[in-house]
């Protein structure tokens, strides 16, 4: 019975906490929308107030507000125009003291993270962390430049180390290229192998195809 029990419960569990995620996210941004709706309703006539407590209490308009907005401003920033704007919103932020290090910092980040071109989080290693022996799976950032890489005398890359099972926070190192073993697993999968803390651990690659003679 006790194996019964919990083979039903690793069968709910994942679903269970999904949904729960899920009306987590749901809940957090329609409450940012009802926050932003309180807000409207107090420089609103009188006559539109009625409307917005209606749209209060609709479920999920919160998401699609969001990603409505998301693409207006997608669609406003790409044309020439939109960069202006954006470019003269960048300089202002960047005038501002604490807010620039905070936002230059961030937006640093997310551009390399997020950037099509970027090689930020393209590639999963092997590397000996905590100790020599002991191996875990990190995720090629980069190489380092500027004054950093003036003190190493070998080529090194910049690697991520997630901590299991959240993968959000973790640790920078700089690791000599040789050390670093490349793994023929996605990110995807390498992601899945950490959060699961070594259960789902993902297929071997297939052996490589042997040569086929050629035909006189």
């Amino acid at each position: 019975m006790r194996k019964h029990l919990i083979t039903g419960l690793l069968v709910w569990m994942p679903l269970a906490i999904t949904i729960w995620v899920v009306l987590w996210v749901l809940g957090l941004m329609d409450g940012l929308f009802s926050w932003l709706l309180g807000l409207s309703q107090a420089v609103l006539p009188e006559a539109m107030r009625e409307g917005i407590e209606v749209l209060r209490g609709v479920p999920g308009l919160g998401v699609v507000s969001l990603l409505l907005v998301l693409w207006l401003t997608g669609l406003f920033v790409a044309n020439m125009f939109g960069q202006w704007f954006l470019h003269q919103w960048n300089r202002l932020l960047h005038k501002i003291p604490i807010v620039k290090s905070i936002y230059s910092s961030v937006k640093q980040v997310s551009d390399t993270l997020f950037s099509s071109s970027g090689n930020a989080f393209r590639e999963a290693v092997m590397v000996q962390y905590p100790r020599a022996g002991s191996w875990t799976i990190a995720f090629v950032t980069g190489t380092p430049s500027g004054e950093v890489a003036a003190h190493l005398a070998s080529p090194h890359v910049s690697v991520y180390v997630p901590t299991t099972p959240n993968p959000t926070s973790g640790f920078f190192l700089m690791m000599p290229r040789a050390d670093v073993v490349p793994l023929q697993m996605s990110v995807d999968e390498a992601l899945k192998y950490i959060i699961s803390m070594g259960v789902v651990a993902p297929p071997p690659p297939a052996p490589p195809r042997a040569a086929t003679p050629a035909r006189n």
